[in-house]
């Protein structure tokens, strides 16, 4: 074994863990994400400079600071505008997105419905815990209509947003789904999803114990999907339709060319461009 081959070869999760230490509520599910994104890391051999982990707002964007890879803490739903930018011009990184059912779905969600089309080899992370947990405890995109709150009163009555629905639909080719209480599972599911050429999306349930505690119930509730991943976009539809959202695992990948295969090559150079401003 050479030198290189034994460097990846020795790496652990604790070589992409940075000295800060996380302050999420005891209990958060934010937790074993931060440790399932270090262990998918390790699993692949990446090196710390080769990676760089996006984020917009809210708990979840949180991670960037706790790894010690390159980070971008962005400003609140623009976390995948910025991902984007920067893996089109450093093609050579991998680019990680961490965001939250509130960052990513709601002010976010053009951009999520864009980077799902564009297909643009980045791997988008959201932790779904169906609140705002870092603004007190808002509704958010993915709130039950009727969850009572002191500031919802009986409810939303809005109907839920179906992220994984929505990313089949705009283009996403790998969709998969993890459960924090599982974070060697998580730390596979990442692992796929940085493997896969394109833009894939997991999206992993992870509660809030401080606004919603009820969703501690969620680990009698999660279960292996019934059967494989599908590469049929149509079969993927009727399943992700029905789901009831506790299915995990890989649920729909395929391959289609990323936007960097489809680019045309530049006719201009830079200074080219610069003259034609100045005319």
């Amino acid at each position: 074994m050479n030198d290189v081959a034994a460097a990846l070869a020795a790496r652990t999760a604790q070589d992409y863990k940075s000295s800060y230490k996380p302050i999420w509520c005891p209990g958060c599910g934010d937790y074993s994400v931060l440790s399932a994104t270090t262990k998918a890391l390790a699993k692949l051999g990446l090196s710390p400079e080769e990676v760089v982990v996006v984020s917009g707002i809210g708990c979840s964007s949180r991670i960037p600071a706790y790894t010690r890879c390159y980070g971008f803490h962005g400003v609140h739903g623009r976390s995948l505008a910025a991902a984007t930018g920067l893996k089109v011009a450093r093609p050579d990184l991998t680019v990680l997105v961490a965001s939250g059912d509130g960052d990513g779905y709601s002010i976010g969600g053009n951009h999520f419905l864009h980077a799902c089309r564009r297909n643009v080899d980045l791997t988008y992370v959201v932790m779904d815990n169906h609140v705002y947990g870092m603004t007190k405890g808002q509704p958010s995109p993915t709130t039950e209509p009727d969850w009572d709150s002191r500031l919802a009163p009986g409810g939303t009555g809005l109907r839920v947003f179906h992220p994984l629905v929505i990313a089949l639909a705009a283009g996403a080719g790998f969709i998969a789904r993890g459960f924090s209480g599982d974070p060697n599972g998580c730390a596979e599911l990442l692992a796929q999803a940085i493997d896969h050429r394109g833009f894939s999306f997991v999206e992993i349930l992870s509660p809030c114990v401080t606004f919603r505690p009820e969703q501690r119930e969620w680990k009698e509730r999660v279960r292996p999907a019934p059967v494989a991943a599908t590469s049929d976009p149509a079969r993927a539809a009727r399943r992700l339709m029905t789901d009831d959202g506790f299915n995990l695992g890989v649920l729909y990948v395929a391959d289609r060319p990323t936007a960097q295969a489809g680019a045309r090559a530049a006719t201009a150079a830079p200074d080219d461009l610069v003259r034609e401003f100045e005319r």
